[in-house]
């Protein structure tokens, strides 16, 4: 049995009653597979004394005496002190919330003392504790694991250990046994219980790194089938012809004749790339990166005409865009009509609050191939939008969809009336993935990186403000403004929410604030995701046309707002926000030929996770260097979405920690997947399992 099939409830295991179990589920363990896996976040070696007078040096572990009570404070505030003694010093245990201590530390008795001390009021003193009776059961390494209020180390520890007990042994192994003896890995039912109550520090090393390894193993072998999946669909067309490498199509060397200025040597790249992908045999599955203003989306038109022309020896298809906003896709739309409607194409564009009329003619025509490209939201995959030949997909800002939603209009290749199968798919990202994250979560994709950024951009000045010297950044954009510029200034919230939200800035008043005492010689608009997108829409035109000089907005502005004349971005409360989306906010601004500023303006109380992302705003420009540190203060989940399924989870692996290792384990998942050679054996069944029931258009993504 493997542990994942471990299914037995936890209130099998003797001392797990209900109010227990109950306890248990509020951290997700209803199984004894979730007990199991229920890993320490730290490990107390008490297996090596340390006595109270070498507290500096190391933790404390030790037998003391209980000397003498104490009490501090009044009322609630009063709180327990117990002084105690070893052989070598006096110390105080501080029992913050526990007044019960009193009587299980009873004068005279000896306990077991673990814990961090400082000299602190002239004493040695510790509010971080553990103490327990004299006993073997608490000696040695012994787990520390996250708990819930209710939950105590000695309960889960009693646990976890009867689990292992009852279970361990019929844990079946996981990984092939050639891994294992290659790498020195242990046996499944060892790393179990080294993991949870290793007999030295050693054994506790050795069984990370064995259930590490098999987390990340499993993860690519998901990542590697999905890759080989795409590489198994042939597009069931005229197969390429012999010769050499394609160029660029007839609709793409048109487009480039018309511009006013030569692609960058990034933008070139990316375009051959993808050409080569849609002149090939198989669908293309590729992730464009680059920073924000790098011109990504005119590199995305240029694949859409390759789809249009027919490249690689297919009919004339469709492609179709889609963006996460509407003002996003609008403004794709606006941009493919001045560039595309010259060279003949017929355009569209799709949101949901297009009117019934027109939406049954624009349906229909889609249907027809009468539309060689359509921008637009969600609606692109709703039910009732069918394509003739959808050729290719561009999924703009793709970490906003989900991954059903991505599915879902990939599976409109599928279903369209003679079309060719799975389209050819663009990702692309204007919040660079690290490598780190992309050999993970997209680790079957073919990347392309758009590093340099158009000839004449500046970059942009960053500078860090005090909320208690708004005044000289106020001052500054004055004088930009008088300069005949214009300016963002973005807010965490709509409107004030209570009291929780009191000492923060909101949009809607601070847009009355700036029109009426700071800038009222200049007009002043807001926007936010409750304005009706109509409304949204007029105010954006009357801000690229310099009718509104101000703009106040949440991080609505984030993604599809380009406008040259904009100079100056000011985020209020930017501790408040993330790398990524300060990242994107900035480059909002630098669009144009004159120099242009970004000021984050931060509460005077700051954390220290709040002057750390905004040390990283004012150092780094580069987009890929804000990615790896986003990464690493933020973790890949919350960058990319990863969830996690009865398959792939990650309990104790870190792309980032284990970058290395990753790396490694990759080549090996892949190459197995490569030769097959005993994968569906019974000793691998594992493998075959998780080939089976996990889609190659899985949790991970697309």
């Amino acid at each position: 049995m493997f542990l994942r099939e471990l299914k037995e409830p936890v209130s099998r295991i003797r001392g797990a009653g209900p109010e227990t179990a109950a306890l248990l589920s509020r951290l997700g363990i209803v199984t004894a597979a979730d007990l199991l896996c229920h890993y320490p976040r730290d490990w107390e070696d008490r297996s090596r004394p340390v006595p109270l007078s070498q507290f500096v040096k190391a933790q404390v572990c030790t037998t003391v005496t209980v000397i003498a009570h104490e009490w501090i404070g009044f009322g609630r505030m009063r709180t327990l002190k117990v002084r105690v003694e070893d052989e070598s010093a006096q110390a105080v245990l501080v029992c913050w919330n526990r007044p019960f201590l009193e009587k299980q530390l009873a004068l005279g008795k000896r306990c077991r003392l673990w814990g961090r001390f400082q000299y602190k009021y002239g004493e040695i003193q510790s509010s971080s504790f553990d103490i327990s009776a004299v006993s073997a059961e608490e000696q040695g390494i012994l787990p520390v694991y996250p708990l819930s209020a209710g939950l105590s180390q000695t309960v889960l520890r009693r646990l976890v250990s009867r689990a292992l007990d009852t279970w361990g042994s019929s844990i079946e192994e996981e990984l092939p046994r050639f891994i294992i003896e290659k790498e020195g890995l242990l046996p499944r039912p060892l790393a179990l219980r080294g993991i949870h109550f290793p007999a030295t520090m050693e054994e506790l090393d050795q069984a990370k790194r064995t259930l590490i390894y098999g987390e990340l193993f499993y993860l690519e072998i998901l990542v590697g089938r999905r890759a080989m999946e795409r590489r198994n669909v042939r597009r069931g067309a005229v197969p390429r012809a012999a010769g050499p490498e394609p160029s660029l199509s007839p609709l793409q060397g048109r487009l480039l004749e018309r511009l006013p200025f030569s692609l960058t040597a990034g933008q070139r790249e990316a375009v051959a790339e993808i050409n080569r992908d849609m002149a090939g045999p198989f669908p293309m599955a590729r992730l464009l990166q680059g920073d924000v203003g790098s011109g990504k989306t005119l590199v995305s038109f240029l694949a859409a005409l390759a789809a249009v022309d027919g490249m690689g020896g297919l009919p004339p298809g469709q492609a179709a865009i889609m963006a996460p906003t509407e003002l996003l896709a609008r403004q794709h739309a606006e941009n493919a009509a001045r560039l595309l409607e010259p060279l003949g194409l017929r355009l569209s564009f799709l949101t949901g609050n297009l009117k019934a009329a027109g939406r049954k003619e624009l349906l229909k025509a889609l249907a027809q191939g009468e539309i060689d490209m359509v921008l637009g939201t969600h609606a692109l995959f709703s039910q009732d939008v069918n394509y003739a030949n959808l050729r290719l997909v561009v999924v703009d800002e793709q970490h906003r969809f989900g991954v059903i939603q991505r599915s879902l209009i990939m599976a409109k290749g599928h279903s369209s009336a003679g079309a060719q199968g799975t389209p050819d798919l663009l990702m692309m990202s204007a919040t660079p993935i690290p490598r780190t994250l992309a050999l993970t979560v997209f680790g079957d994709l073919d990347v392309s990186v758009i590093r340099d950024l158009p000839p004449g951009r500046k970059p942009i000045r960053t500078h860090l403000a005090r909320q208690s010297n708004e005044g000289r950044v106020y001052d500054f954009v004055g004088k930009e403004l008088a300069a005949g510029r214009q300016a963002y200034f973005v807010y965490p919230l709509i409107e004030a929410a209570g009291s929780r939200t009191a000492d923060l800035k909101d949009a809607q008043s601070m847009a009355a604030r700036l029109a009426e005492e700071v800038f009222p010689r200049y007009p002043v608009a807001l926007v936010h995701s409750r304005i009706n997108e109509e409304e949204k829409q007029e105010i954006m035109e009357k801000f690229r046309r310099g009718e509104i000089r101000i703009l106040a907005a949440t991080s609505v502005v984030e993604v599809g707002v380009d406008v040259a004349n904009a100079s100056c971005m000011v985020v209020e409360h930017a501790e408040r926000f993330g790398l990524s989306a300060l990242h994107q906010l900035r480059g909002r601004v630098g669009r144009g030929p004159e120099q242009s500023y970004c000021f984050l303006v931060y509460s005077d109380e700051l954390t220290e996770d709040g002057k750390t992302r905004l040390k990283v705003m004012l150092e780094h420009s580069d987009g890929f260097v804000i990615a790896e540190e986003d990464l690493k203060l933020r973790g890949p989940g919350q960058i990319a979405g990863l969830e996690q399924s009865g398959y792939l989870s990650l309990g104790l692996a870190d792309p980032v920690r284990d970058a290395e290792a990753l790396a490694r384990i990759r080549q090996e998942a892949f190459a197995i997947l490569e030769k097959d050679p005993a994968l569906l054996s019974p000793e691998n069944r594992l493998i075959a399992e998780v080939l089976e029931k996990a889609s190659p258009f899985g949790t991970l993504g697309l």
